[in-house]
């Protein structure tokens, strides 16, 4: 079994509801190194905060070949599972997305998430033609030979502020999370739910591992674990609380005492 093999294996297994496990989402070889050495398990980057970083909005407004060559030297740094944001698969057609998994598996990756919104405006696709572009990227992993995770992300929650989700966006969530695994979706990720009750509801409705991601109003590490989560990530979180200290170490310097 070859490393990517193994490392791809120990990932997987890593998804316990109950005991999740925790993505502090990186953006380039220095915060993956700063990352790994605080004993975390595997790596994640984050769109917003490669993009950021590197100059460009989020929004797949970062080029697809500055992705590929960032995630290969990430995974030449760290001995650690490498996961990679793709965002919406750099691609509407099933036949582009499964050549974006081709590319991160050829640089190293396990993983990816993968989201069912259009990149331009948040607005998002028709169930069946993300469940075409899952189902494509699965054939194309299994294909590899590799037990590539897919973390399916649904935008549901992003269509609306917190205090306005509702049962009707739950009830939406969980037909595509089901349509999701289905497909070849290993994991489902629903960012922008805080929502302690939907979330410990729409944890015990799927069949496959559910992803929160943490930020304001979200519920505590414990309540997550509690609701059954099985991997908590961070999201522009670690990017913005970097840019935060390096910005106040800079004003110190440069204030007059």
């Amino acid at each position: 079994m070859s490393d990517q093999q193994t490392k791809a294996r120990d990932f997987r297994a890593l998804h316990v509801p109950g005991r999740p496990l925790v993505l502090f989402n990186i953006w380039d070889v220095g915060s993956t190194k700063a990352v790994e050495k605080t004993g975390a398990k595997s790596i994640a980057t984050g769109s917003w905060s490669v993009a950021a970083a590197n100059g460009f909005d989020d929004g797949q407004r970062l080029p697809i070949e500055f992705a590929i060559e960032n995630l290969a030297r990430i995974v030449a740094a760290t001995q650690l599972p490498v996961s990679i944001d793709i965002e919406s698969g750099y691609g509407d057609e099933p036949e582009a997305v499964g050549l974006t998994i081709q590319r991160t598996i050829a640089a190293g990756a396990i993983g990816c998430n993968l989201e069912d919104s259009y990149p331009e405006a948040g607005k998002l696709r028709d169930t069946a033609e993300q469940v075409e572009r899952i189902r494509h990227a699965r054939r194309i992993a299994d294909r590899a030979g590799l037990p590539y995770f897919i973390n399916a992300r649904t935008d549901v929650f992003f269509q609306k502020p917190p205090h306005d989700h509702n049962d009707a966006m739950l009830k939406a969530a969980i037909e595509r999370a089901h349509a999701y695994s289905v497909a070849g979706a290993d994991g489902i990720f629903t960012p922008g739910l805080v929502n302690p009750e939907m979330i410990t509801h729409l944890a015990n409705t799927v069949q496959s591992p559910l992803n929160i991601m943490v930020g304001d109003n979200a519920p505590s590490f414990d309540a997550l674990a509690r609701a059954g989560v099985a991997r908590v990530s961070y999201g522009p979180g670690p990017y913005l609380m970097a840019m935060r200290a390096l910005e106040e170490g800079a004003r110190r310097v440069f204030t007059p005492v």
